[in-house]
């Protein structure tokens, strides 16, 4: 009687289906711990070869040097990283990324806090290997380019439309399922290359509250810190409305 019960097929295929084994939920460890250590990582090396490239640049390429080092260390740092944690590197990524559903809340400040603490140590580390006079002349990698309440006004348009261009190819090219590209790495470090090399003169182009912070601690330096604050989290907010309302 057992064998003629599971020769019979309606019964044969409802054996198979309860004994299929169900797909197993990522440990907590690959959820949550994962994607902090790939941001704290990334933030790392990404602010320390861009700090390094503005106090290294002995040969006074002027922005051609810490542009093609911000933006090739970029790319590279999403190729690497990104499968783990979406390689969002900046605040104002992860801002914009959780506001068109790309990132989950949990992980927002979490995220935030492994980008300031790479911030911290890539900074750090820039310290460790400059050589000292290079090293003071340049503030540390930090931003020096207001000088004057005067230019409080430009810098900050400048680093909003910046930073939108930099979240929109994130959002666009990585996070919309519409439009999301493999080639998404090389845009986003492009467009960072591109904005330094237009917007370098007025701003200094940083689009990354943790690119700002690391060094502006390490070197001490704080003059008008909270304009690459607010541009960059203003962008944030344009890309999400120009994302959930305006693109596909």
């Amino acid at each position: 009687m057992a064998a003629a019960k599971f020769d019979h097929p309606a019964l044969k295929e409802t054996m198979d289906i309860d004994i299929e084994p169900k797909p197993l939920r990522p440990h907590w460890y690959e959820r949550y711990v994962q994607p902090c250590v790939a941001e704290l990582l990334g933030s790392t090396l990404f602010i320390f070869i861009g700090c390094l490239s503005v106090v290294e640049d002995a040969t006074n390429t002027g922005r051609l040097q810490p542009a093609l080092a911000h933006g090739l260390a970029l790319g590279l740092t999403i190729a690497i990283l990104g499968n783990i944690s979406g390689g969002h590197f900046n605040p104002a990524v992860s801002l914009g990324a959780w506001l068109v559903g790309g990132l989950n809340i949990t992980m927002l400040i979490p995220y935030w806090v492994s980008q300031l603490c790479g911030g911290l140590i890539g900074a750090g580390l820039t310290k460790v290997v400059a050589e000292s006079n290079q090293y003071v002349y340049a503030h540390g990698g930090a931003f020096s380019s207001i000088v004057a309440d005067e230019q409080i006004s430009s810098v900050l348009v400048g680093e909003i439309i910046m930073t939108t261009f930099l979240v929109l190819a994130v959002c666009m090219g990585a996070i919309n399922g519409k439009t999301k590209t493999p080639l998404a790495p090389f845009c986003i470090g492009l467009v960072v290359t591109v904005d330094i090399l237009a917007g370098g003169g007025v701003s200094g182009a940083c689009m990354n509250p943790a690119r700002a912070f690391g060094p502006a601690v390490v070197a001490n330096y704080w003059d008008y810190h909270w304009v690459y604050w607010v541009g960059p989290m203003v962008a944030a907010l344009l890309v999400s409305t120009l994302v959930r309302y305006v693109m596909p």
